[in-house]
């Protein structure tokens, strides 16, 4: 973030007047000590925090976590071309969303083997078949997982719990005591 004088936003490489009157040159906010800023009365105003846009429109304001029928103001059904009412889409829906497009991102990888076993009846190694399982298998388990939130507090901290953590006391990696969501399986 930039630096202030007297609540004014000053921009490093340009000269400014000091409220004494006393011009300064483009090179002082880059060379001058802290004391000299403090002397004149430049202040730094750090970064804010970013705000996780995944979850949050502002640092105060969570996304919807559930569906939602679209409303005007008046709060009359919006509805589409067909006439259908249209859904405003839920942090709830978007994740899951997600979580089926990598489930089919993972099985697109060994897919030429069912296409393989259709056309020609080559058999799919076991090793194969069961990580597609277990791909379908935690797929369920992660949409289940979200589906169950009830905050979107919950639902961060459910997709950013590791499922391992470091325990200080064993100098190991020990399971989460927390919630986390099931990771995918190994291929």
């Amino acid at each position: 973030m930039p630096y202030f004088l007297n609540g004014t936003q000053l921009r490093v490489g340009k000269s400014f007047r000091g409220p004494d009157g006393t011009w300064y040159p483009n090179t002082f906010l880059r060379h001058a000590t802290q004391e000299q800023k403090d002397a004149v009365g430049v202040t730094w105003v750090p970064d804010p925090t970013p705000v996780d846009t995944r979850f949050y429109w502002d640092h105060n304001l969570p996304k919807r976590l559930e569906d939602e029928p679209a409303v005007d103001e008046n709060d009359d059904p919006v509805l589409d071309e067909d006439g259908v009412q249209i859904i405003n889409t839920g942090l709830k829906t978007q994740w899951i969303r997600q979580q089926k497009e990598t489930a089919g991102s993972l099985l697109a990888q060994s897919d030429w083997y069912v296409t393989r076993k259709a056309e020609a009846g080559t058999e799919i190694p076991a090793d194969v078949a069961t990580y597609r399982t277990a791909v379908r298998a935690v797929s369920g388990q992660r949409e289940a997982q979200i589906a169950a939130v009830t905050t979107v507090e919950e639902l961060k901290s459910l997709l950013e719990s590791q499922p391992k953590i470091w325990d200080e006391t064993s100098q190991t990696m020990v399971v989460n005591p927390e919630t986390f969501i099931t990771p995918w399986p190994e291929q």
